[in-house]
Order: structure tokens, then sequence, then C-alpha cells
């Protein structure tokens, strides 16, 4: 039998310590998928093919809210524009890879696994990037695959009255909080929040709260960032 290239096992043990952070995250967004109305296969077949947990609960969120089709495919293309910053940054460590092997890698590429590929390259010569990449990218697609599925098990199970609607917008908390390091991001976020708001109760229709929010947070944060507003 062929042995397994040291780096893949490297990508994989670096990405241990985050496969016990994403679990969680995986075991609520099924959860709020099927609580939304999704059914079992939906569940699994939105974490099959989009697999990007912020995007997966938007678009969970505003298909329970029975939002055009239009409005949740561009609210997931929003939310993952940042995607293409970080393709942009990695492809030249990837230019070597054959035509497939760079498909697989763009289907598997998360926060996660930009970061600690990126750090790897630039930090070891000689790593065979593929293998290290795929061990990174690859065990985080099992994990989350595995915590998402679950989580839609589990939650076909839990009674109504409990009440998990709240799930989604929680972890979005969650994420949020840990991000705001400075007076952009924090006056990017108070302006989402605010824009969605006003949005909502202004009775917009299509529930183009999400993207509304999302651009006029942008902007300002990127407005207050260029007056200096990173301290």
């Amino acid at each position: 039998m062929p042995s397994v290239p040291p780096d893949f096992l490297d990508g994989v043990r670096d990405a241990a310590p985050l496969h016990l952070g994403i679990v969680p995250f995986g075991l609520v967004t099924g959860v709020a998928a099927i609580e939304q109305g999704l059914s079992i296969s939906h569940a699994i077949g939105m974490s099959l093919i989009v697999f990007a947990g912020a995007s997966q609960l938007a678009m969970i969120e505003l298909l329970g809210a029975d939002a055009p089709l239009a409005i949740v495919v561009g609210t997931a293309v929003i939310v993952n524009l940042r995607m293409m910053m970080y393709s942009a940054s990695i492809a030249p460590y990837f230019r070597s890879f054959a035509a497939r092997a760079k498909t697989v890698a763009s289907y598997l590429l998360t926060d996660q696994a930009y970061a600690l590929s990126l750090a790897r390259y630039t930090r070891v010569d000689g790593t065979d990037r593929f293998a290290y990449y795929i061990g990174v990218a690859a065990s985080l697609w099992v994990v989350w695959q595995f915590a998402t599925i679950t989580g839609a098990v589990v939650g076909t199970g839990l009674p109504p009255e409990w009440g998990f609607g709240f799930a989604a917008p929680l972890v979005f908390l969650a994420l949020l909080v840990p991000t705001l390091k400075d007076r952009a991001s924090g006056a990017s976020a108070v302006t989402g929040g605010v824009v969605a708001v006003a949005v909502v109760v202004a009775g917009v229709p299509f529930h183009v709260d999400i993207v509304v929010a999302a651009i006029a947070g942008v902007l300002v944060g990127l407005a207050v960032e260029s007056l200096g507003g990173d301290a």
C-alpha cells in the first residue's frame, strides 16, 4: 500500500485543534436547518454543496422566512466574497497543481485551510503543498459534515416547545464578537445591525435585510478605516 505523505499527516495534526471548535458550530447549523423547516436530506445537501458555515446559516434563516431564491443565493455570495481574496492570495502556491486538484482545493477552501496552509508554505520550505492542504482542508470537511448531519438528525427529535429557533442568531453573535477589534469593525457591526432592523421594520419586501445590512456595514467599515479607525 502507498504510504501517506508526511505533509498530509502534518495538515491533519495542525487542523486538529480547530476540529473541536467547529463541532458545536456544525451541530447548531444542522439543528437550525431542521428548525427552519428544511428536511434532513435538504440540510445534508446544503452542507455538502455549500460547505460554508456562515453562508449556510444565512441561507437557512432566509429559506425559513420564505425569501426569494435570488436573495438567498445573493446573500450566500456576498458572505463568501472573502474567498475570492483568499484564492488570489494562495493561487501562486497552487500553480503546479493539475486542474482536477485545483478544483478540489477550491471546493475545500475555508478560512482555516487558507490560514494554516499559507503559514506553512511561507515557513517550511519543501512542503508537499497539495498533501498538506488536503490534510487540513479535508479533515475540516469531514468533521463539519459529521457535525451538521448529526445536528440535523438530532434536530428532528427536538420538541418544538424547546424553541431552538434562536440557534442561528446565537452562532452569528458568537462569530461576530471576536472580530470586533477596532473602531472600523465596531462601526461596521453596529451599522449592519441597525440597518437590518430598520429594513425589517420598514417592511421592505423580499427579505433583503441581510444583503442591505451587509453592504451598509462594509461601506461604513471601509470609510472609518480610511479615516484612521484602526485604533
